[in-house]
């Protein structure tokens, strides 16, 4: 399997071959992204599919900085055009508020433990977040956005999306703790 550096080389040379690895290389954990977002398997390969349009529609504009820069440009593109789909799709719902996320009821709350809790398993549980939950999670946690970055995505206020990542901290910890209760005994 050849580098990024020389596939990249050949799309932008116009080689369809080029484009179909790339695309077989990068389709699983791009709909692994959408799915993230959307937890709706249709939603997710339309998606994908309009984020390989824009990847090779732009992809001569693009200068990769080494092995795994294409990757993430074409996860990045994934990522905005879920964030798209939901805002068209009016599927986005992220509350602003005013206060401070109430974090005084577990100042130091401890990370579930994950232990026997299979990568599938805990996809599953990420789904059924609420989709603003969802959503802030899926940046703050998977992207590694800020929740600064994230507001100015979703265009809601910063202290909205710490709000949504702390309750979507709680719930998830609860369904992972529910799920090790009912199938771990």
């Amino acid at each position: 399997m050849e580098n990024e550096t020389l596939l990249l080389k050949r799309i932008q040379e116009g080689d369809r071959e080029a484009q179909h690895e790339l695309y077989t290389r990068l389709a699983g954990q791009a709909m692994a992204v959408a799915m993230r977002f959307v937890a709706n398997t249709e939603a997710a390969r339309d998606i994908l599919q309009e984020a390989f349009v824009k990847v090779f529609t732009h992809i001569d504009s693009f200068n990769g900085r080494g092995e795994g820069t294409l990757r993430a440009w074409v996860m990045r593109i994934v990522s905005n055009e879920s964030i798209n789909w939901m805002k068209q799709e009016k599927r986005l719902t992220v509350i602003n508020i005013d206060e401070e996320p109430d974090t005084t009821e577990e100042p130091f709350e401890e990370p579930p433990d994950i232990a026997g809790v299979s990568p599938d398993v805990l996809q599953q549980l990420i789904e059924q977040l609420p989709e603003g939950y969802r959503t802030v999670f899926t940046l703050f946690v998977f992207e590694q956005k800020s929740h600064k970055e994230i507001a100015n995505l979703l265009g809601i206020r910063e202290n909205s999306s710490a709000s949504q990542f702390f309750h979507a901290k709680k719930m998830l910890k609860n369904m992972i703790n529910k799920y090790k209760s009912t199938h771990h005994r």
